[in-house]
């Protein structure tokens, strides 16, 4: 059998792709799911309320005169946290949310600041959210603008 020199380069070429290409089909790795961007959204919600409520908690350990002015900040803080949750799909999610570090004294005016703060971030995360946890969003943003007011008045 006598191959012509273009037709045994033309093979070897062949060969050579076909090879490349099952190469890389073992080469990369397999495509993981990505993350669900709606419960990455909870997880940061929730761990901003967590943040809030251990806040309240330690500034009324600050000041014992403060406490029960402040408790019921922190019971709708808790209550937006439980209605949060019942929004997770997973049932170990909650756990995952690391405890928040809090500074050992705690005023009204960063109180005040926090609230402020997460009110502000409200709207860019209900327009990222599912309808029904939108609408818990902008239910919380208005009760920590609320929140906020309430604690400036407290000077």
């Amino acid at each position: 059998m006598n191959l012509s020199r273009r037709a045994l380069l033309g093979a070897g070429a062949g060969l050579v792709l076909v090879g490349c290409a099952k190469g890389q089909e073992a080469a990369s790795p397999a495509a993981s799911p990505s993350p669900d961007p709606h419960a990455a959204l909870l997880a940061g919600l929730i761990g901003g309320k967590e943040k809030l409520v251990a806040l309240y908690q330690q500034a009324a350990l600050s000041d014992a005169k403060l406490a029960p002015v402040l408790q019921p900040f922190q019971q709708r803080h808790l209550a937006h946290l439980a209605a949060l949750r019942r929004h997770l799909t997973e049932p170990g999610s909650p756990a995952a949310t690391p405890t928040p570090v809090v500074n050992p004294e705690v005023t009204v005016e960063a109180l005040k600041e926090a609230e402020r703060a997460a009110a502000a971030a409200r709207p860019e995360q209900a327009a990222a959210a599912k309808p029904v946890v939108a609408q818990l969003v902008a239910s919380m943003g208005a009760c920590e603008a609320v929140h906020a007011q309430a604690l400036g008045r407290l000077k």
